[in-house]
């Protein structure tokens, strides 16, 4: 999960829907930030009681398998992306499909509702994404108010547990993402101090809302997310220039190492929520 943040279009979201722990790790982040408004509010004897229900051997074991993914492996991805653009692009393509057919299959009763949530959210989520210019913004000194960095900050966030969403894009759209920069350039610590703040809190409402929207409507909330994994696609399409803008082109110059690569990501996330699947049956079938 760590290590597919640092690429656009594929995000932590996604590895969590495909390995079946997405609802498990809204619902964990969900009970901590009723441990918190327990807390502000003077309840200790509550606020225990949501903290004692967060799994936090399970909680401490992803945070640090993020932590390593990040370390360990965005050198090394950070060189493939600007060496190999076109090839990744079509790794993360095939990996991102293969999400999508892994996650349909978790619907409880696909209906037609779901189809057309899953459909309106693909081609929102496409159009959205053409807004984004191809190439970086050079950082700038720090000229919006506070309030602006702490709105931007919870508004980002959300994208952490988003599928086929980056914050670093919802920064772009928001056209805070050359402000950030240049706060982190320059040190500005509380104008970092704000952001994270807003993040925090943004993170702790948005996982409540999603939690109590999984546990009533599960198929069409599944249906939006599997739509912006397909809109995500946008930016994962290999040609003209791979991951660097949202430009789409016929296949051309180097089509035989993207294709292979996409199929191969197809295959393995396939394979693996295959096995998952099986490897709970036997566990379910052990404990009856």
């Amino acid at each position: 999960m760590g290590a597919v943040e640092l690429v656009p279009g594929v995000s932590s979201g996604t590895v969590a829907l495909v390995l079946g722990i997405y609802e498990r790790l809204v619902h964990a982040i969900s009970t901590a930030a009723s441990a918190a408004g327990s807390l502000l509010r003077g309840r200790p004897r509550e606020t225990a009681g949501h903290l004692a229900a967060i799994p936090w051997g399970w909680v401490l074991a992803l945070l640090g398998g993020i932590a390593v993914g990040v370390l360990v492996l965005a050198g090394p991805l950070e060189r493939l992306l600007l060496d190999h653009a076109q090839a990744m692009a079509g790794l993360f393509f095939g990996l991102v499909v293969g999400a999508v057919v892994a996650c349909w299959g978790m619907l409880r009763r696909p209906t037609a509702a779901v189809g057309f949530a899953t459909a309106l959210a693909a081609v929102v989520f496409f159009l959205v994404l053409g807004l984004q210019g191809s190439g970086g913004e050079a950082a700038e000194a720090v000229t919006r108010p506070l309030w602006a960095f702490f709105l931007s900050g919870a508004v980002a966030v959300c994208a952490m547990i988003l599928p086929g969403i980056s914050g670093s894009f919802i920064l772009v759209l928001l056209g805070m993402y050359a402000q950030m920069l240049g706060a982190l350039n320059e040190r500005d610590l509380p104008v970092i101090a704000v952001f994270l703040l807003g993040c925090a809190i943004g993170l702790a409402s948005f996982a409540k809302v999603l939690d109590w929207l999984l546990a009533r409507y599960h198929d069409l909330v599944l249906g939006a997310l599997i739509g912006l994994m397909l809109g995500s696609l946008r930016l994962l399409w290999p040609w003209p220039h791979g991951l660097d803008s949202p430009e789409i082109g016929a296949p051309s110059g180097s089509v035989l190492a993207p294709t292979l690569l996409a199929v191969t990501g197809f295959v393995l996330v396939v394979v693996v929520d295959r096995a998952g699947r099986v490897l709970a049956g036997r566990r379910m079938t052990a404990r009856d």
